[in-house]
């Protein structure tokens, strides 16, 4: 078996995964892991798909016919290393919406030799408040070395109007 990785993205409407599905299990494939969303209007994904190598030529082959609704870029996957001594670990980044929230956090965990493994992001109307609230859930793998105390401070350190709240995953 082998692994694929695609990313989709196109004009959303009914029938977008249905098509890309129905593909994939007519080549034989197993979808494995996937994020979908709507966003502004887009159907945007990605799909881990695991296949027999003989038939991903078939596979990417297929997938191309869905050009003019949808595109589909089609990557070679290949299994992590795995990272000695590394922990997840789980937090939420809450506060008033600005730019540059991302580029912070991200620099704030890279800095310390973390890696984003999820990010889920999305952005609100603040009810009580008026403008914008935005919100993320973050796992990241990060040295066992790093002391957690030391990644909140961190994070915490990056603006005032963030609340950061940092709760350890579940360990592998």
């Amino acid at each position: 078996m082998t692994t694929l990785v695609l990313t989709l993205v196109g004009d959303d409407r009914a029938g977008l995964v249905s098509a890309v599905a129905d593909i994939v299990d007519a080549h034989g494939g197993n979808w494995e892991n996937s994020e979908l969303a709507e966003l502004a209007g887009a159907f945007a994904g990605i799909v881990e798909i695991s296949i027999a190598a003989d038939r991903a030529g078939d596979l990417r082959a297929a997938l191309e016919g869905l050009a003019g609704t949808l595109t589909v870029t089609v990557h070679a996957g290949w299994a992590a290393a795995p990272v000695p001594s590394a922990r997840s670990v789980t937090f939420d980044v809450v506060g008033n919406d600005r730019a540059g929230i991302v580029r912070e956090v991200s620099s704030a965990l890279s800095t310390r030799g973390a890696s984003i493994e999820r990010m889920s992001t999305l952005t609100t109307d603040a009810a009580m408040a008026g403008g914008r609230l935005f919100e993320a859930t973050i796992t990241a793998t990060e040295p066992a070395d790093v002391a957690i105390d030391d990644l909140v401070a961190g994070l915490e350190r990056l603006a005032s109007e963030i609340r950061v709240d940092v709760s350890l995953a579940d360990q592998a």
